[in-house]
C-alpha cells in the first residue's frame, strides 16, 4: 500500500445469508483512493455501491459480512490496518474520529428527540470529549463552516424544524466535527432539488480542500461524478465493470453499462423534443445472476461468448474493463 494511498481495497466478497444457503451482494472488488482524492462509485440501485460502503465502515445487517478480501486503511498518523479484520470496539474508536459517513436521507439519520446540537456534540464525547462549554463551541464553529444561516439559534433546534438542505447540512457537520481522514458519501444529496443540490456539492468540496480529507462518493448521478471526482469505479450487480480517472472515462467509455450511465443523462443544447435513451431492462437480483457477464441480458452488444465469466483487464493505461468487446465499444462511444 503506498503512502499516498488512504483506501486499498482488494478482492472484497460481501455475502448474505439466507435460509440453505448465501448469496453474494459484492464480488471481488478492488479499488483505490488517494490521499485528498474523490473516488465517485457508481451505479443503479442494486449494483452493490452501498453494501461496498457498509462493508468498509463495519456496519453489515446482521446477515452480512465480509466473506474474502481486505480492507486497507491508512490513516494520517497510522500505519496501514485491515479494516475488515478489526474487532467491533477498533472499529467504533475509528468511526466518527478517522471515518466518517453521510447517509441518503438525513431526517432517518438524525434522532428527532434530541437537538442537532447535542447530536453532534455527542461525536465529540465520545472521541475525547473537552467538556461542555468547549464542546457547544466547537459545534457552533461547525455549524457555521458548513453554513447554517443563524448558528447560535439554530444549535437548539430539532431536525424535524430544518429544511432538507438544512438537514444535510448538518449531517455534514456530524459527519466533520472531529476532523476524519476519510469521508464516505452515499448519495447525500439525491433527496434534495437541484440547487441545493449544487450548494451541497461546492460545500463538500471547500470542506475537502480545507481539512485535505479524502471522500469515497456513492453516486447514480454521472452528471454528480464529473463534476466531484477524481476517479470513477462503475458498479453492476456486485462487480467493478469499469474504472478510471474521470476525464478518460468520460472522453472514452469502454464498457456498454457505462455508456449507457452516460447516454441517460439530460445534456444541455439537446434539442427540443429528443428523447433521453434509457437503459433497458433492470439489475438482476443478486441471487439470481445470468451466466457470463451480468450485463448481457440488457447489452446490445451481446453474444453468446458473453456467456463465460469476464475478468477485470487493462483496456488502456490505467483503464480497467469488464468486457470481451471493449474494441467494438469504444469504436461507438
Amino acid at each position: 500500500m503506498s503512502g499516498d494511498t488512504i483506501l486499498k481495497v482488494s478482492d472484497l466478497r460481501v455475502e448474505f445469508a439466507g435460509r440453505r444457503s448465501s448469496t453474494a451482494a459484492v464480488r471481488d472488488v478492488s479499488f483505490s483512493l488517494g490521499t485528498g482524492k474523490t473516488l465517485a462509485l457508481v451505479g443503479e440501485s442494486g449494483s452493490g455501491k452501498s453494501v461496498t460502503s457498509l462493508a468498509i465502515m463495519g456496519l453489515l445487517p446482521r446477515a452480512g459480512r465480509i466473506a474474502r478480501g481486505t480492507v486497507r486503511y491508512r490513516g494520517r498518523d497510522r500505519e496501514a490496518v485491515d479494516l475488515a479484520r478489526l474487532s467491533e470496539k477498533a472499529m467504533r474508536r475509528m468511526r466518527g474520529a478517522e471515518i466518517a459517513m453521510i447517509f441518503q436521507e438525513p431526517m432517518s439519520s438524525l434522532n428527532p428527540l434530541f437537538t442537532i446540537g447535542d447530536q453532534i456534540g455527542e461525536m465529540l464525547k465520545l472521541h475525547g470529549d473537552p467538556g461542555p462549554a468547549e464542546r457547544r463551541k466547537r459545534v457552533l464553529e461547525m455549524l457555521e463552516l458548513v453554513e447554517i444561516p443563524a448558528a447560535a439559534r439554530r444549535i437548539d433546534n430539532y431536525p424535524h424544524e430544518l429544511s432538507g438542505g438544512m438537514r444535510q447540512r448538518v449531517m455534514i457537520a456530524l459527519a466533520m466535527i472531529c476532523k476524519p481522514a476519510l469521508l464516505i458519501a452515499d448519495e447525500p444529496t439525491t433527496a434534495l432539488d437541484v440547487t441545493i443540490q449544487a450548494q451541497i456539492l461546492d460545500l463538500m468540496r471547500r470542506l475537502q480542500g480545507e481539512l485535505g480529507m479524502s471522500i469515497l462518493f456513492i453516486t447514480h448521478d454521472m452528471g454528480v461524478v464529473a463534476e466531484m471526482a477524481d476517479d470513477v469505479a462503475v458498479m453492476y450487480s456486485g462487480e467493478i465493470v469499469e474504472q478510471s480517472a474521470t476525464r478518460p472515462l468520460f472522453a472514452r467509455p469502454s464498457h456498454p453499462y457505462t455508456q449507457g450511465l452516460l447516454v441517460s443523462i439530460p445534456q444541455p443544447g439537446r434539442p427540443e423534443g429528443e428523447r433521453l435513451v434509457p437503459i433497458p431492462g433492470t439489475v438482476p437480483p443478486p441471487h439470481s445472476m445470468p451466466p457470463g457477464c451480468a450485463f448481457s441480458p440488457r447489452c446490445r452488444y451481446a453474444s453468446q461468448r458473453c456467456d463465460v465469466p469476464v475478468a477485470l483487464v487493462e483496456a488502456r493505461a490505467g483503464h480497467m474493463v469488464r468486457c470481451i468487446k471493449t474494441a467494438e465499444i469504444a469504436a461507438h462511444a
